[in-house]
């Protein structure tokens, strides 16, 4: 089994326990209505939203990934960590056999926060992950942060 990882760091001016709050305690609720023209539903499949849970991400037609499942494998309230494994869905294909995420939301410096996510490709088999394929991905993610972002600094009261 060869992984590959990568990481990605970035700021933002909204407090750590409301970005943590946001995207990863309510994102099943907040996702969806945020950006109803790719998210359809994020289901919880089995569990309680703890470690151990399964959640399936749906995603409206015309685009080019139909679900996903994420195991979530560890949730840690308090130092606003979240470990989770793409555990089936298009984007692994016949290569990957999942994709193991850790994010983390730590206090900035300003008030904000440091938002880093780590993401480890587990591969099936000897290939290389195309650099552009990974960059798409990770753009993909800072969007979904930057209009969640966008969303809380219009409604300073949610999660506060």
């Amino acid at each position: 089994m060869d992984v590959t990882g990568y990481t990605q760091e970035f700021t933002c001016p909204i407090a750590p326990a409301r970005m943590f709050k946001a995207l990863i305690l309510d994102s099943n609720n907040l996702i969806p209505n945020l950006l109803p023209q790719f998210v359809k539903s994020v289901d919880l499949i089995h569990g309680d939203g703890g470690a151990g849970s399964i959640e399936q991400v749906n995603f409206t037609e015309g685009t080019d990934i139909k679900y996903v499942k994420h195991r979530i494998d560890e949730l840690d309230r308090v130092n606003l960590v979240c470990k989770y494994t793409m555990i089936e869905g298009d984007p692994l294909g016949d290569k990957l056999e999942s994709i193991a995420y850790e994010v983390r939301f730590e206090a900035g410096s300003d008030g904000g926060c440091n938002c880093k996510m780590t993401s480890s490709y587990i591969k099936l088999g000897d290939f290389t992950i195309k650099e552009e394929e990974i960059r798409a991905g990770q753009d993909k993610a800072r969007g979904i942060y930057k209009v969640v972002e966008a969303y809380l600094l219009e409604n300073p009261h949610v999660y506060a």
